[in-house]
């Protein structure tokens, strides 16, 4: 399968490119009386790293509006790691879940006027009709109206100003609660949440080290995003890197892949060092469960604490995190890079891809 992957990078100088983003307008769809969604079904349980087969793309009819009700067409979908473990949870015939930036084509809602910008778990779909006022309990069916993010892309409403930021904001913050001086390090460094926390550290005054997967990421790091020190964790030894970045120890782990490597720094941790652990993606694919040292002797004679959260523990303070964010991408204090797969029939392949470390910054699709 043949699929367009294009970057999109921000920096003070340039917002977005031209060619690969618009603000409003994105499709113009004449509206029927009857309209078809796409979506992607779950069909075939994952074993290791997913394949195109485990999905199954199908068309399902709409219904009518109710009062109340809205007609949302995707124009940026998200792929985020969390999909694969949760996946564990999920019926098969489950439409795969997933956030999107979508665009009210057709209301009978006048809180959601057509041409709003909306952000929901709607799926791997490329329209849904919902009614934005019933709220719920449930994190992944909380719908937004996308925050006015000036000249940035929408999409960022699904990565530095979305989720992953809020993820960096919240996660690295309020339980590494980091100090002046600090020596922090990201594990899943060029991610859509590694990434961030890097550049919230050093806006914090630490110094940082990141673990990247490619030479190419490292680069990226270090000469675009600030980090003081970056290793290509496939092919550094990672006792000898930490003891160059880090000679004197290290306070703060913002661990986002788990096993091994996460063994390493936690070793190399500084006695009441915080450990902040958001995600294991080094497992998610694994067939075999993965043998690691037990975690308790580092934690008892370092005092470390570590732990893991899920950020819908902060939903009450999403404004803020969001606010935040856009303030920090604004004044230049944090830059921010998108990968972009154009085609909604390409969902599965930017996933499996993202699983497969090919992003940098947020996997995005542009439906």
């Amino acid at each position: 399968m043949h699929r367009r992957v294009s970057l999109l990078v921000y920096d003070t100088c340039r917002w977005i490119l031209p060619s690969t983003c618009h603000s409003v307008g994105f499709h113009s769809t004449t509206i029927k009386e009857a309209i078809s969604a796409k979506k992607f079904v779950f069909t075939k349980r994952f074993q290791g790293l997913p394949q195109l087969d485990n999905f199954s793309l199908e068309k399902e009819e709409l219904p009518e509006l109710k009062p109340g009700d809205v007609l949302c067409e995707a124009l940026y979908l998200s792929v985020d790691p969390y999909m694969r473990p949760y996946s564990l949870s999920w019926p098969l015939g489950t439409t795969m879940k997933g956030g999107q930036v979508s665009k009210v084509i057709e209301s009978k809602n006048e809180k959601f006027p057509v041409g709003s910008l909306l952000v929901g778990y709607f799926g791997w779909r490329t329209h849904t009709v919902v009614n934005p006022d019933v709220r719920s309990k449930d994190f992944m069916e909380q719908i937004t109206v996308l925050p006015n993010l000036g000249t940035l892309c929408p999409s960022v409403g699904l990565g530095a100003v979305g989720m992953p930021g809020n993820s960096a904001y919240f996660g690295f913050l309020e339980i590494c609660k980091p100090k002046h001086g600090d020596v922090v390090v990201v594990s899943g460094a060029a991610g859509a949440v590694g990434s961030l926390v890097g550049q919230i550290a050093k806006i914090k005054g630490c110094h940082v080290i990141g673990f990247a997967g490619s030479d190419e990421k490292v680069k990226w790091l270090t000469d675009e995003l600030g980090f003081d020190n970056a290793y290509n964790y496939k092919t550094c030894d990672w006792k000898s890197s930490l003891k160059e970045g880090a000679p004197n120890g290290v306070d703060c782990y913002f661990d986002n892949v788990g096993g091994q490597l996460s063994v390493a720094v936690r070793s190399h941790m500084n006695d009441f060092g915080r450990i902040s652990v958001c995600g294991a993606i080094s497992l998610y694919n694994d067939t075999v469960p993965t043998l690691v040292p037990c975690v308790e002797p580092a934690m008892v004679f370092k005092q470390l604490r570590m732990e893991g959260f899920l950020v819908h523990r902060w939903t009450h303070r999403f404004l803020e995190g969001m606010g935040q964010m856009s303030t920090w991408i604004q004044e230049g204090k944090i830059k921010i890079k998108e990968t972009h797969t154009n085609g909604f029939e390409n969902m599965p392949a930017a996933f499996i891809d993202m699983l497969k470390g090919g992003n940098f910054g947020k996997a995005i699709v542009k439906a």
